[in-house]
């Protein structure tokens, strides 16, 4: 195969999503036994739902007989029947009974797709094999969700864009002090600067080289085997209650080439009777503040044009776009080239 067709490859994985990688799809309240849910992560849609025991089971959304939603179905203490002839499928993906026809051969054959699932600080993750690693690596988590020292809230929200400029806008810390300079915290500082890119033992971290705590002055990448995710620290004055600067962690997963869902806790280092405070504060006052700088980010992205990155000139802000693009095009290239090489083999 040409370098150029390898090239458009990579582009395509790289714009639909990196397989091999677990991904928050939906928060843990949002799962349960009564009713299925249907998402959709890489243009793939599954279906989850709790079993007897409580825990989460997903799979390929489409049954075996002909294809019709299984979030559209019902559930079985452990398993999911298709609403449109119902089939009964098992958590593993197993066709446990057909009830239109007696002893049918289609029993006991596992016909259905079942997918990897843990569940960690209120959101469950999925995770999206590769050719390279159909089985799932640990699920790697933010230091902050394992500590006792933080307490974290978790927002999720759909935007209609490529997850790759979700990507880019958390790289770029400069777009702080211009998009969101009439907020509650993030309105100081210069707009003026340079910046600067560290290499970490697992990833990076881009950060303006002029300030420190004036502004969303730095970001850090965190990069594992199946697992990316970010954080950041948003400076806050006392009147904010107790803890500190407010801490974003941040994972972005790919619905399809045109969506994605952002997954984003808010953390703020608290103990005893502080969490509690920070907590009730936040509900009551702090909230809406922070879906506004959301939202904000949101509107700039869906107006920008899905060819957006083809028109660019970037500068020497952007070395932290570079960066997480660079990061992209590695994983998706290991995809691509572990592919060919089956292929080839074959």
């Amino acid at each position: 195969m040409s370098d150029i067709n390898i090239s458009a490859l990579i582009e395509n994985r790289i714009n639909n999503g990196i397989l091999g990688q677990w991904y928050p799809v939906a928060k843990t309240v949002q799962v349960n036994s009564i009713s299925p849910l249907g998402v959709e992560v890489l243009g793939e849609k599954l279906v989850l739902w709790r079993n007897e025991k409580g825990l989460v089971q997903c799979l390929k959304d489409s049954c075996p007989h002909r294809g019709a939603p299984l979030s559209h179905g019902i559930i079985h203490k452990d398993h999911i029947s298709c609403r449109y002839h119902g089939i009964v499928v098992s958590g593993q993906g197993t066709i446990i009974n057909v009830p239109a026809m007696k002893d049918c051969t289609l029993e006991g054959q596992k016909a259905v797709k079942a997918f990897e699932v843990r569940e960690f600080y209120d959101a469950i993750f999925i995770y999206i094999p590769s050719a390279e690693n159909p089985k799932a690596p640990p699920l790697k988590a933010p230091k902050e969700f394992i500590s006792e020292d933080w307490s974290g809230i978790l927002c999720t929200s759909v935007w209609q864009t490529n997850y790759r400029y979700a990507l880019d806008n958390l790289a770029d810390p400069m777009h702080g002090s211009f998009l969101h300079a009439e907020s509650f915290t993030l309105g100081f500082g210069s707009k003026e600067d340079l910046m600067d890119v560290e290499k970490t033992e697992n990833g990076f971290i881009a950060r303006r080289t002029g300030q420190v705590d004036k502004n969303f002055d730095w970001v850090e990448f965190e990069i594992y085997n199946g697992t990316m995710f970010c954080f950041l620290d948003i400076p806050y004055p006392s009147a904010a209650g107790p803890g500190g600067s407010m801490r974003i962690v941040g994972f972005v997963t790919p619905i399809n080439d045109s969506s994605c869902k952002v997954f984003f806790w808010r953390m703020r280092r608290v103990k005893g009777i502080q969490r509690e405070s920070w907590r009730f504060l936040y509900r009551a006052e702090l909230e809406s503040k922070h879906w506004k700088v959301l939202e904000q980010d949101r509107e700039i992205l869906e107006a920008m044009s899905d060819n957006a990155r083809e028109n660019e000139k970037l500068y020497q802000h952007d070395i932290g776009v570079g960066n997480i693009r660079y990061t992209l095009y590695s994983q998706a290239k290991l995809n691509v080239d572990y592919d060919q090489n089956v292929e080839n083999k074959a």
